[in-house]
């Protein structure tokens, strides 16, 4: 099945000699003018032609499927849609690239076998190949006899960026630069499926959204699958929009270079320089100033501060880098509850609507190493009540790297301060980001992880997350965990390693007293 070379007038033929067949059993949809195609916003090649002249879809008792748009439906994402599986739980679509339509695949991202299946090259193989499935008898749907793996838009991005910039390893060898030019950067929810030289057909994909239905859903349950056919029916990608549940699976994240200080000095240096109403850096200071300080400052965070001590970005809360600042001023109990003097550095005062939130970096007492930056509320009744945060960045000079990418593609239009609001929005706790699950820490016993192990040692009804993994940005709500009790009330939050772990401690229940029973004595 699904051997190369059947044409379009195969396929017609077949469909309608089965319709004549069994009236019963198969219905075909009235054809399309060729004025009617020379109108659809895309192209129809014309083998394809020959299909859509003949039959504008067709219904079965099992299945219906369009092969054009009627009415108010249009082509979207580089295919279409030309009907569903599963009793509507997936999609069957189809590429509509100008030299052919085609592959057509099946995406049924739900439930606890998420399926993807490449099921043939081009739409007129398909088509032939439902034609003798249904000759057969046969109502279900090809299931994959080959198998191929989806691949991390980031991981095949920067596998391209680094055999650009000839560096050593495994990360530059074998890399499809058409394949790398689809994805851009790459994003840590979307995976890449390569849809040329599949081992045959029907081919399925091994891929799972990055969402989880499992482990209680957190809010709504309105987590999707985006899927879009690019490159001429080169590739399938794959985007895991969490929304209402909780991460399932770990994410590839943007690397962190290795001298991302000094980039991002660079780069804010040439954007302050090149946008000066939208970008103003503030003076940084001297190491003799830094060694005075309460904290060990390491040289990577010196690279920044010596020479820039300051950030005012058009629409972005002020980063002060520096002590002092009248933001930086945190409520005695919210201090507490942070972790106190040498736990972490203050960076911004986070505005939304009438509430605010503390972005900082994590520091690591024991190391002195600063590590992730997180973002707090800043009211600490609401910590108290809705235990949560936001993670920002890896570090200081990603978060700063982060900045100055947002602001080279915002000064390329207008509105640069809208749209610098709009594209951060994340800085803010909970404003719609991923959530990864919150775990009772008595989960991770017996953990080979050390951070993991460490973690069980925490109090009872501590929840946690390994935020090693995650994307970035990411919501923490501990709130949402299932486990974590509607009453209860935060005692502190606990970094681990600079911030690669997060848990919240609540405020220990009290025990409740027995109360002595009296029993009067008889007699």
């Amino acid at each position: 099945m699904y051997d190369a070379g059947p044409s379009a007038v195969d396929a017609v033929r077949a469909l309608k000699e089965l319709a004549r067949e069994r009236p019963d059993e198969l219905e075909l949809f009235e054809g399309f003018t060729d004025a009617e195609l020379d109108g659809w916003a895309v192209a129809v090649p014309e083998e394809v032609r020959g299909v859509l002249r003949e039959i504008g879809g067709l219904e079965t008792e099992d299945h219906e499927y369009r092969f054009g748009p009627r009415g108010r439906e249009v082509f979207t994402d580089g295919c279409w849609t030309l009907g569903e599986t599963d009793f509507g739980e997936g999609s069957l679509i189809v590429g509509v690239g100008s030299t052919g339509w085609g592959p057509v695949v099946a995406v049924n991202p739900w439930g606890s076998d998420p399926d993807v299946t490449v099921e043939a090259p081009d739409f007129t193989t398909w088509l032939a190949g439902f034609a003798e499935r249904l000759a057969d008898g046969v109502a279900d749907r090809p299931r994959g006899t080959f198998s191929v793996p989806a691949t991390s838009t980031v991981a095949l991005a920067e596998a391209d960026e680094a055999g650009e910039a000839g560096e050593a390893g495994e990360a530059g060898v074998g890399v499809d630069r058409e394949l790398a030019a689809l994805v851009g950067r790459g994003d840590p929810l979307t995976d890449l499926v390569d849809l040329h030289g599949l081992p045959g057909y029907p081919c399925s994909v091994d891929w799972e959204p990055y969402f989880s239905t499992f482990h209680n859903t957190a809010d709504t349950g309105s987590s999707e699958v985006q899927f879009e056919i690019v490159g001429e029916g080169r590739a399938l990608l794959l985007r895991s929009v969490v929304s209402g549940d909780f991460l399932g699976r770990a994410v590839r994240r943007h690397r962190v270079p290795a001298d991302a200080a000094r980039r991002a000095v660079a780069e804010l240096r040439e954007l302050a320089d090149s946008c000066p109403d939208f970008v103003v850096l503030e003076a940084g200071c001297a190491n003799s100033d830094m060694d005075g300080w309460s904290v060990p400052v390491p040289e990577d965070v010196r690279t920044v501060f010596r020479e820039i001590g300051g950030v005012a970005v058009a629409g972005l809360p002020a980063l002060r880098l520096l002590p002092g600042a009248p933001e930086h001023a945190v409520d005695p109990e919210l201090h507490r509850m942070l972790g106190g003097d040498g736990s972490y550095w203050p960076l911004a005062r986070i505005a939304y609507g009438r509430s605010h939130a503390l972005a900082q970096i994590r520091i690591d007492p024991a190391t002195g190493r600063w590590g992730y930056v997180v973002s707090v509320p800043g009211d600490g009744e609401s910590l108290r009540t809705y235990p949560e945060l936001a993670l920002l960045a890896e570090s200081l000079p990603d978060l700063l790297l982060t900045f100055a990418r947002l602001a080279r593609r915002a000064a390329a239009g207008p509105d640069f301060a809208a749209r610098m609001a709009r594209d951060t929005r994340w800085l803010f706790p909970n404003t719609g980001e991923p959530w990864p699950r919150p775990a009772p820490v008595g989960e991770w016993a017996g953990s080979a992880d050390p951070l993991l192990a460490a973690a069980t040692e925490l109090p009872d009804g501590t929840h946690a997350a390994d935020l090693r993994a995650v994307p970035i940005p990411s919501d923490l709500c501990f709130y949402r965990a299932a486990g974590w009790p509607h009453a209860a009330r935060l005692e502190r939050l606990h970094f681990a390693a600079a911030g690669r772990l997060a848990a919240a401690v609540p405020v220990p229940l009290p025990v409740p007293v027995p109360v002595p029973v009296h029993v009067p004595v008889v007699g």
